[in-house]
């Protein structure tokens, strides 16, 4: 199929799925007239790669997985170090959300300090 067309079965922007490709996600054949073809199973991939993206992993985590991931869930296999990598983004987002809380108590203060001037 022509990006198009995994385009409309995935919902996926034609611009995302060039740029699955250019990291290294996606590898659809060329065709003789140079267009991109991509396999039936490249529907099922780009399923993966957004679901993984939603549970905040980055594409070069991805790339790094997707070794180890099957269906559509998706489902991770057992992997050297894909616990390791995992982790590693669970720690990073505890200490995004940390962070965040703090800013967000010290603008309360802010606010209602300001609010309580005379």
């Amino acid at each position: 199929m022509l990006i198009g067309e995994l385009s409309r079965r995935t919902g996926v922007r034609t611009h995302q799925l060039r740029y699955y490709e250019a990291q290294g996600l996606l590898e659809p054949a060329r065709g003789f007239s140079g267009y991109r073809e991509y396999s039936d199973d490249a529907v099922l991939t780009v399923i993966q790669i957004r679901k993984l993206l939603d549970a905040g992993l980055s594409t070069q985590d991805i790339g790094y997985l997707q070794p180890c991931v099957t269906g559509a869930a998706p489902d991770l296999e057992p992997c050297a170090e894909l616990l390791d990598v995992l982790r590693t983004r669970l720690k990073g987002m505890d200490e995004q959300i940390d962070t965040l809380t703090r800013s967000r108590e010290a603008l309360r203060a802010y606010i209602a300090a300001t609010e309580n001037r005379p």
